[in-house]
């Protein structure tokens, strides 16, 4: 008497005695490995209207920036205060469990101060010699490879996602976080970084719909984000109010210089954005994040 059994086994736990890449020597061919990330958008939204009434998609996107998506800071209402403190027990926790006590990393402050300096230039290209000038700056010499090295660390903990174009040299690249709320909870919440940490939450929309992410080069502009699936293919340029003529120009000038019939899209909060511009598509960001397909 045999049974056919259809079984799909998950193996979750602490990255501190086995990273990723150390599982795949372990069990090579035998396991299928994905990424989970913290609460889209619409599963955010989702999350809130258990415990209060969801206002307009809009509205709430303010909020979902400033918090974040870790599930548990919204199975139930917590001030910003309380939050913070749970993402902040989250981000020690990876700090010296994942990184710190597995690498045995000594100058746990040098660490934190290339944390902070990563964290505080979201969505900017950089290098890792302006991380051992600004600390040299502050009289704490740290050399480009011990740079190098805490940033790999902190990717393979996934509190950071590499974005590197591929016409930038290696010596320069973005960083996004693996939720804005971590950014947050260390730093404490500033208005002014809203632009950048909407940049990290498309990037984020982008890599869970299975696109490979990365920074486009247009003569000498810059496009936010090259998206490719497969034969598709997205270009995205992320801006937080198209206030003036100067920034709308800029913004639809970088793409248009682009000649294939590949999508292109200007994302923006501005409270009408929508519509079209010589084949370029202008979405609120909320709009973006929600939609089905694009």
């Amino acid at each position: 008497f045999m049974v056919d059994w259809e079984v799909d086994i998950y193996v979750t736990g602490s990255n501190s005695h086995m990273m990723s890449s150390e599982i795949s020597t372990y069990l090579t061919g035998r396991y299928v490995s994905f990424r989970i990330f913290t609460l889209s958008f619409g599963e955010y939204l989702m999350f809130k209207s258990h415990y209060t009434e969801v206002g307009e998609p809009k509205t709430e996107l303010v909020d979902y920036v400033r918090l974040g998506g870790f599930p548990a800071t919204h199975l139930q209402e917590f001030s910003q205060d309380e939050v913070y403190t749970i993402v902040r027990d989250i981000y020690n926790s990876t700090i010296f469990s994942d990184i710190v006590k597995r690498n045995q990393v000594r100058k746990i402050d040098q660490l934190e101060r290339v944390v902070k300096y990563t964290f505080n230039n979201v969505g900017n290209t950089f290098s890792a010699k302006s991380i051992s000038d600004y600390l040299k700056a502050e009289h704490r010499a740290l050399d480009n490879e011990t740079v190098y090295s805490y940033l790999e660390k902190l990717e393979k903990a996934y509190l950071l996602f590499d974005l590197q174009g591929k016409e930038i040299l290696k010596t320069q690249e973005k960083f996004y976080l693996a939720d804005t709320a971590l950014r947050y909870s260390v730093l404490g919440y500033n208005a002014d970084s809203v632009a950048s940490s909407l940049e990290n939450v498309v990037y984020l929309e982008l890599c869970r719909r299975g696109y490979t992410v990365n920074v486009g080069k247009s003569g000498s502009s810059e496009i936010d984000f090259v998206a490719v699936r497969q034969n598709e293919k997205l270009y995205v340029q992320v801006t937080q109010e198209l206030h003036s003529l100067k920034t709308e120009k800029r913004e639809y000038d970088r793409l248009l210089e682009i000649r294939d019939n590949y999508p292109k899209y200007v994302l923006t909060t501005d409270e009408f954005s929508g519509g079209n511009y010589e084949g370029i598509k202008t979405m609120h960001i909320a709009d973006f994040l929600l939609s089905p397909e694009y």
